[in-house]
């Protein structure tokens, strides 16, 4: 039965630790966005944009959120079919991710159903989710180097097979979900199993398994962009591990997570700086609409906000709208009001 060959060095277990840290704040802040929608559609463009782009895909992130919002765009068919496929792989994704296909396992039906949805209308029908037939090599879509040469084609079904029974019997509690998803990564580039579109099929893989052991921290995160940024680094680290030692991938891979999750934890973190708000809320998380954040933030920087403020903080919003914000966030408990009329100041409880 396959089994990963890596060890746990320092740079793994620090990354790890700012995973779970960044993971914990953002799972469980007493403030969060009303607009949660927002973040994961922000995610949603700029996975399917790097997801594409790092494999030669031609449209930036604005054209990108134009073709997932049905928008026109002059470019090649081929860059948007890509995104429109790799959209579509994300709503699979969020389908086997609740349990509702392959009762929540990671299947070869499962592997073929996220890689056709991949190459639709790129590839040729008759390739789309089929196990390659012929050898291919693996190249650097920037240099166009060969990094490596999967297996031949007649050992796919029984690698493929092989890793899936690791996969699958290998729970959360046995191996850390960041570590799992990373070694499935790098496995299915590995193995190949496709003629093309395999570094889709294996990030989006990737994902899945973070996705089935709840680890999908509210769907904020995009490992791709990380992935893109530096796509050198990327191909470099994939080869780094065609010996069969992982270590060097691992360290890669987590500390692209730890950063994305920091990022987002910031994001989230500005809005609770009290760190017994929680308590005064009783343990239940609060959502807030865009308007009443900025209030919390410059509450939270200037130490209150009184009428005079408002004008500052919206310009072109009514004095009755902003005191209705005001008074939904005072009936949550969150702020008080000290003083009347006009002089009246509104802080923190």
């Amino acid at each position: 039965m396959y089994s990963p060959k890596f060890a746990i060095t320092n740079k793994i277990l620090r990354n790890i630790g700012l995973v779970e840290a960044g993971r914990e704040v953002i799972m469980n802040a007493p403030l969060v966005p009303a607009y949660e929608k927002k973040f994961r559609e922000e995610a949603i463009v700029r996975t399917v944009h790097h997801g594409t782009h790092i494999e030669g895909n031609e449209l930036n992130l604005t054209e990108a959120e134009k073709v997932l919002k049905g928008q026109s765009v002059v470019a090649r068919d081929r860059d948007i079919q890509e995104v429109i496929n790799y959209r579509n792989v994300l709503n699979y994704l969020d389908f086997v991710g609740k349990g509702e296909a392959s009762k929540g396992k990671i299947t070869e039906e499962v592997i073929k159903k996220i890689h056709a949805l991949t190459v639709e209308k790129i590839m040729p029908p008759e390739t789309n989710g089929i196990f390659r037939q012929t050898q291919v090599v693996v190249k650097n879509s920037k240099t166009g180097e060969i990094t490596f040469r999967p297996p031949p084609a007649i050992e796919i079904p029984y690698q493929m097979a092989d890793f899936l029974e690791w996969l699958n019997k290998t729970s959360k509690e046995e191996m850390h979900p960041v570590l799992k998803a990373g070694i499935t990564h790098y496995e299915l580039v590995r193995i190949h199993p496709f003629i093309d579109g395999n570094g889709r099929m294996a990030r989006a893989a990737a994902t899945l398994v973070l996705f089935l052991d709840e680890y999908d921290i509210r769907k904020f995160f995009s490992l791709e962009e990380y992935f893109d940024r530096d796509a050198l680094h990327y191909y470099e680290s994939l080869k780094s591990a065609a010996i069969g030692e992982l270590s060097g991938w691992l360290e890669y891979f987590t500390e692209g997570l730890a950063i994305e999750l920091s990022r987002i934890k910031e994001k989230v973190q500005r809005l609770s700086t009290d760190l017994h708000l929680k308590q005064k809320l009783g343990g239940q998380q609060v959502f807030l609409s865009e308007r009443q954040i900025s209030i919390m933030e410059y509450i939270q920087s200037t130490g209150y906000l009184n009428n005079q403020g408002f004008s500052d903080l919206f310009p072109k919003i009514s004095e009755d709208t902003i005191l209705r914000d005001l008074k939904d966030l005072m009936e949550k408990g969150i702020i008080k009001k000290e003083g009347k009329t006009k002089a009246s100041r509104y802080m923190l409880k």
